[in-house]
């Protein structure tokens, strides 16, 4: 909280910690891939498009799925 003015705006720039780096790296890798996700709220099938440190894009069709990596219990390639 910002004391200041009584918000919860932080004061600076936020540092951002990536939990996963191992999993990120790889699902980096696999960008443009088929790829099946196992999630704690069940499996994810598509192309990876997009890999964040916090998340994973995967496109099946015209349906975009956007995964935290905190959810992701395995992966492989298709």
């Amino acid at each position: 909280m910002n004391r200041a003015n009584g918000t919860n705006v932080p004061s600076g720039p936020a540092q951002v910690v990536v939990l996963e780096p191992y999993v990120y790296t790889a699902l980096y890798n696999l960008i443009g891939e088929r790829i099946v996700i196992d999630t704690s709220r069940g499996p994810v099938n598509g192309v990876v498009k997009d890999a964040k440190p916090d998340h994973v894009v995967v496109q099946e069709h015209d349906s975009t799925f956007y995964v935290r990596l905190s959810e992701v219990v395995w992966f492989m390639p298709v």
